[in-house]
């Protein structure tokens, strides 16, 4: 950040930060309908069963000349779209950094990814390579969307109450994926009713959630103000920028040990995401209405829950809370191992199961990071901790991917996902967050 950037715990809450914060969840409720819709509910399958109707006799498809079982093709390319992000990411968050300039940005990241998640309409037949393409660009789209929207965290909220916006902004977007996930549902369990076959139906719902996206990113884009900067001409630009911004951070180790944490148990969260329709459609044989209406489980408790979290971090520390959620995650993990196919009620508990930490433990992620930005350097280090939640997310899903292609088994691969959540439990106990906070030049909070 520059020297014209005011933060905004300097002088309080005034009516135009309130203003900013109100439009700042818009956007959560803008792009967070891809997430469900279209990563977590309806892509996994769908995209998984036009990869298997493009597949040899022996179910392998040959992208690029590569054998690939069509059941891991989903999972690889969910791989391939972070890695595409992380290249990306650096160049955006070094222009944003260097010109204060993050609303033209964040509006060509948005209609980017909106764009590409509307052209999945016309994913059908074999098409799995068209499928894979449109993904990668706008799950990537998504990635630097999300870290040019969580800079404004520390801008728009003095840092007593970053805990609250940030799970209210975590919880408005559970609410747009629960309303948009009831339209879909009507939608696909009624589609003979709109004269559509349950592939149109499907198709329909993935591009819906790309007009959505587009639709709503006006109201953040309006009301979320720039923050010019005056930097010298020779500012480092894209990795030289970033490798700038890591050798800074090295003077703040516990800074680092923290993204190091959050990077492990957080490739472990986004793997869940977009990995749990697969394993309940194709181990435990359940239907796309049962898939359906387990993730607007998720995502109505998930409301409640990022709440909910973000009180009890104001009793027991973000940290406590966070570290208690991990615990919440492994052991539902371990449960989901057991589950008897067939059963969409033991579905349905284990959702209800993530619904409640799932929000909260991201949110207070995020809350609890800006804390430890020292002054005047929010973008960079934003960027740098949008880098760690998606530089490593590509782990995830190939660990999946790799368990299952040499196992045969789901189980074997939604199970193996316990270690991220066991080793990011251990990392974040070890970070003294309280002296974090304090070597990083910021006042500390009476609970953190």
């Amino acid at each position: 950040m520059g020297i014209d950037t005011v933060r905004a715990g300097a002088s309080g809450e005034t009516a135009g930060s309130r203003r900013e914060q109100r439009g700042w969840y818009w956007y959560d409720w803008a792009c967070s309908v891809y997430s469900t819709s279209v990563l977590t509910v309806f892509l996994g399958p769908y995209l998984t069963s036009v990869a298997r109707h493009a597949a040899d006799a022996d179910g392998y498809v040959h992208p690029l000349g590569l054998p690939v079982r069509a059941g891991s093709f989903f999972a690889y390319t969910v791989s391939l779209s972070v890695i595409v992000a992380v290249l990306v990411m650096p160049l955006v968050g070094s222009l944003a950094d260097r010109t204060g300039r993050k609303k033209p940005l964040l509006a060509a990241a948005a209609y980017t990814g909106a764009a590409a998640t509307t052209g999945m309409f016309f994913l059908d037949g074999d098409r799995y390579l068209l499928g894979g393409l449109l993904l990668v660009v706008a799950n990537a789209a998504q990635s630097v969307g999300t870290m040019l929207y969580n800079s404004y965290l520390p801008q728009i909220a003095p840092p007593a109450d970053r805990d609250r916006v940030s799970s209210r902004g975590w919880a408005f977007g559970y609410a747009a994926g629960s309303l948009m996930l009831v339209v879909n549902l009507v939608l696909y369990l009624a589609h003979d009713s709109f004269g559509l076959s349950e592939t149109e139906a499907v198709r329909v719902c993935l591009a819906s959630a790309g007009l959505w996206w587009g639709a709503f990113a006006l109201i953040p884009l309006r009301r979320l103000r720039d923050r010019h900067t005056r930097v010298a001409a020779a500012a480092p630009t894209g990795l030289r920028q970033l490798a700038a911004t890591v050798r800074d951070m090295r003077r703040h180790p516990r800074t680092l040990a923290f993204l190091l944490a959050y990077l492990v148990y957080n490739d472990g969260i986004q793997t869940v995401i977009t990995q749990a329709s697969v394993y309940g459609s194709e181990e435990l044989g359940l239907e796309q209405s049962t898939l359906i209406g387990a993730v607007l489980l998720v995502q109505i408790l998930a409301v409640a829950g990022a709440l909910a979290m973000g009180r009890l971090a104001r009793t027991y520390g973000a940290q406590r809370t966070i570290l208690g959620s991990l615990v919440a995650w492994t052991l539902t993990l371990a449960a989901g191992y057991f589950l008897p196919a067939g059963a969409p009620v033991y579905f349905y508990v284990l959702a209800a199961a993530i619904g409640m930490v799932l929000g909260g433990s991201q949110a207070l992620s995020r809350s609890l990071f800006s804390h430890l930005i020292p002054p005047g350097k929010e973008a960079e280090y934003f960027s740098v901790y949008e880098m760690s939640d998606r530089g490593m997310s590509w782990l995830g899903p190939l660990l999946f991917g790799v368990t299952y292609q040499l196992t045969g088994s789901y189980r074997s691969a939604i199970v193996s996902l316990v270690a991220f959540f066991v080793i990011g439990f251990v990392l974040l106990a070890r970070v003294p967050v309280r002296r974090a906070i304090g070597e990083a030049g910021n006042p500390v909070p009476e609970r953190i």
